[in-house]
């Protein structure tokens, strides 16, 4: 398959079918188009939407949030899920206001730079926002690519050099026009090549799909289940972090207590907390959201 038919079939797909999402109009800035790329990550869109409306509403711009507290922005990131993106959210705004003046840099090892931005939010940013031609490389677009070109039914689960090769040679020359077929690609894999009911007669390559030709065989191995969340140290955290948001000043260890009756399990999902940087302790006795007020004081 050539790379004209590939891109060229699955650009104009998207043109006639892509899902309206605020962060694809014309007018969205590079700054709002970071927030949704991080939002995005492990995080479904119909949850994103209003979160990303809320946070632009209050930060529309890199120096707003910088001007914020991290504990601000864990507040208003809310029940999103994975709370360290926001804080990582308030880290790259700084950067970006200390190292750039306050505009989302252009240039691929720039967004590189920034902290907590990877390979794949690096490139999202300048494809989406700047209309570079890049591998923009997820999930949905590691599982197209395998299936239509290689005629694999999975991609694995991690990124791999050999995807973003794989990707770049599917797309077009000219840079607006791969920035389009990367978001197309992109978008295929979300509705239409999904993981578990392809929807193989409503897409644009399914006459070309090495995957379908083949017989569509199943994946190789025990499938991959979704990950457990009631009991886990993920929803101890949630629920240790959720008091702490809701609070406006330190919380003492006592109120922390009468979260989670297992003592052992709640000390060290309070201390991966402490960790991550999202919380802090203040004295021997308190905690609080990471910056929430003046340094906390050395306990000792």
């Amino acid at each position: 398959m050539t790379e004209a038919t590939f891109a060229g079939r699955v650009s104009r797909w998207y043109e006639q079918h892509a899902r309206d999402l605020p962060w694809r109009r014309p007018e969205v800035s590079p700054w709002a188009i970071l927030v949704s790329e991080v939002m995005l990550q492990q995080t479904p869109v119909a949850r994103v939407v209003p979160a990303w409306l809320a946070w632009l509403e209050r930060w529309p711009t890199p120096a707003a949030l910088a001007g914020s507290s991290p504990a601000e922005a864990i507040r208003m990131w809310g029940r999103l899920g994975y709370p360290r993106r926001a804080v990582r959210l308030h880290d790259c705004a700084t950067a970006i206001v200390e190292r750039h003046g306050g505009a989302v840099p252009d240039r691929l090892e720039q967004l590189l730079a920034l902290p907590g931005v990877g390979t794949y939010t690096a490139r999202a940013v300048a494809a989406f926002a700047y209309g570079q031609r890049h591998p923009v490389v997820d999930t949905n677009v590691r599982r197209v690519v395998c299936r239509a070109v290689a005629g694999e039914p999975d991609a694995g689960p991690t990124t791999r050099p050999a995807d973003l090769v794989a990707t770049e040679e599917l797309l077009p020359a000219e840079p607006a026009a791969a920035a389009l077929a990367s978001a197309a690609i992109m978008e295929l894999g979300a509705v239409v090549c999904t993981a578990r009911s392809p929807r193989c007669d409503a897409c644009p390559v399914e006459s070309t799909c090495a995957w379908r030709a083949s017989g569509q065989p199943a994946p190789a191995g025990p499938t991959r289940r979704p990950q457990r969340y009631a009991g886990t140290d993920r929803q101890v955290r949630g629920l240790l972090l959720g008091v702490l948001r809701e609070a406006t000043g330190p919380v003492p260890h006592q109120r922390l207590d009468q979260v989670w009756a297992d003592e052992v399990q709640r000390a060290r999902a309070l201390a991966g907390l402490v960790t991550d940087g999202l919380v802090e302790p203040v004295g021997d006795t308190s905690f609080r959201l990471i910056g929430d007020g003046p340094p906390a004081p050395v306990a000792g």
